[in-house]
């Protein structure tokens, strides 16, 4: 049978969302390789992957505010997938992975290189819950350099190896949101520790905010080139998944102004 004669399941829903997350909306195309990858994986052609990718952009609020409204023949089954992933990040994208696994019939840890050489000594629950906070870790920070074009959003570094998907709300502090993009912003290795440490923040408005106690050392290069110039500048625009205000004004209490 055909391409598009028959009716996508929900297995291929959940499998196209997976990597609609991990890609940028300007690279939904049939020719991107990662397209072509799950097109062959799901018995599909890559011009209908690429369609259903669009049928999920029309969801997506962020492309909506930047004026793109993705394809509109959706189906009752991609609101369906798309609405359990919104409201249920973390097990959704790890169920997902699994079901990715198996389809390249590999195990999640591979498909994520994850290094378990290192956690040998480690057994029963402890070694599965390491395992899975580095499966969640890689996840995110796949999701959130994607949302960012692989740059730090206050800087516009473009180093993948120098950028850090970094959560908004504590890893520890919100265990529901720990794969939600709405969650993450791209940081430079600098900027990171500086927001861990609530010597800098992200405004509800999305504008940089820069601490009292860096600004008391105004007068040293280092800060004023790293710190300074950007105090009150905005961050680089999200391509898919915006910031939450929620989750930013969180941020915002524990910054140290």
């Amino acid at each position: 049978m055909k391409d598009g004669q028959s009716l996508w399941t929900k297995e291929q829903s959940i499998l196209a969302i997976n990597l609609y997350c991990k890609i940028p909306f300007g690279q939904m195309h049939k020719g991107n390789k990662d397209v072509i990858e799950l097109a062959s994986l799901i018995d599909r052609s890559p011009s209908a992957v690429a369609r259903k990718l669009g049928n999920f952009a029309s969801f997506d609020v962020k492309l909506q505010q930047r004026g793109i409204k993705g394809l509109e023949n959706v189906s009752k089954l991609d609101r369906e997938v798309w609405q359990e992933y919104m409201h249920n990040w973390d097990e959704q994208f790890i169920e997902s992975e699994k079901l990715l696994a198996a389809k390249k019939h590999t195990s999640v840890e591979k498909l994520n290189g994850i290094d378990l050489d290192n956690l040998k000594e480690v057994e029963g629950k402890e070694r599965q819950r390491m395992v899975i906070v580095r499966v969640n870790q890689s996840l995110f920070r796949k999701i959130v350099l994607s949302n960012y074009d692989n740059r730090c959003c206050i800087t516009g570094l473009n180093i993948p190896e120098l950028v850090i998907a970094s959560h908004i709300v504590p890893w520890s502090k919100h265990k529901t949101d720990r794969l939600n993009p709405n969650n993450g912003l791209a940081l430079n290795a600098l900027h990171d520790k500086a927001f861990d440490c609530g010597l800098l923040t992200v405004t509800e408005d999305l504008k940089v905010k820069v601490s009292t106690r860096l600004l008391k050392g105004k007068t040293l290069e280092a800060i004023k080139d790293n710190f300074l110039k950007y105090d009150g500048g905005s961050i680089l625009e999200a391509k898919k998944f915006q910031p939450s205000p929620e989750f930013l004004k969180i941020h915002n209490d524990t910054f140290k102004s």
